[in-house]
């Protein structure tokens, strides 16, 4: 614990200056917010920095709004399963989709960030609790949730808060975990939002979203 406390105390600066970052991206445009949502559809068994290339990429040439499945598949490189992953970007497209334009901030009004999460869930195909929590967290909304992946569990299993990774995770098994790490995260005093970002950042060497 003594080495985790450690390392907070070495990063905490950077941590919070980019859990700032997330913040600032929700007052920005709904076009750099649906973004990140598309971001977190791809990040399922695919390395965060190649997802968030492939969506810069895709941003750049106006073809998060306007490509074609086809179009958008052969532009995620480095991106498992990419023709599924167009296909949930076009979805997406579709539930969001203002005249030419995507509007997403109205589904995140709610003062409940639970309910907000179950929305996504229910609605966006692709998105599980751990994609929704994610994409909730990088636009400054995760204060009160977490995202429970490989990293992340194994974590919280090096340091005793469960006994084991499972080896998958229903809606049920999702939220206790949850709980888990937001009582450990109390117990600490490392905010539960800080501690992913710290946990993320021990296994994989950057501080990245």
């Amino acid at each position: 614990m003594e080495k985790l406390l450690s390392e907070y105390k070495e990063k905490k600066k950077h941590i919070k200056k980019r859990l700032k970052e997330f913040r600032d991206l929700y007052g920005s445009k709904d076009e750099d917010i649906f973004a990140e949502l598309c971001f977190c559809l791809l990040t399922p068994q695919s390395k965060a920095v190649y997802c968030d290339k492939a969506v810069k990429d895709l941003k750049r040439k106006g073809l998060l709004l306007k490509g074609s499945r086809r179009v958008i598949k052969t532009r995620l490189k480095g991106v498992r399963f990419p023709n599924n992953k167009a296909a949930y970007l076009i979805a997406a497209r579709r539930i969001f989709r203002n005249g030419k334009n995507v509007n997403i901030k109205s589904k995140l009004g709610s003062d409940d960030i639970f309910k907000t999460r179950e929305w996504f869930v229910k609605n966006v195909k692709g998105l599980g609790y751990k994609e929704a929590s994610h994409f909730l967290r990088n636009i400054g909304l995760g204060k009160d949730i977490a995202i429970l992946d490989v990293h992340i569990l194994r974590n919280l299993k090096k340091y005793g808060v469960i006994k084991k990774t499972p080896p998958s995770v229903t809606k049920k098994t999702y939220l206790s975990i949850e709980n888990k790490m937001r009582a450990f995260s109390q117990m600490i005093k490392i905010p539960l939002e800080e501690l992913d970002l710290l946990f993320w950042s021990s296994e994989t060497g950057l501080i990245f979203k």
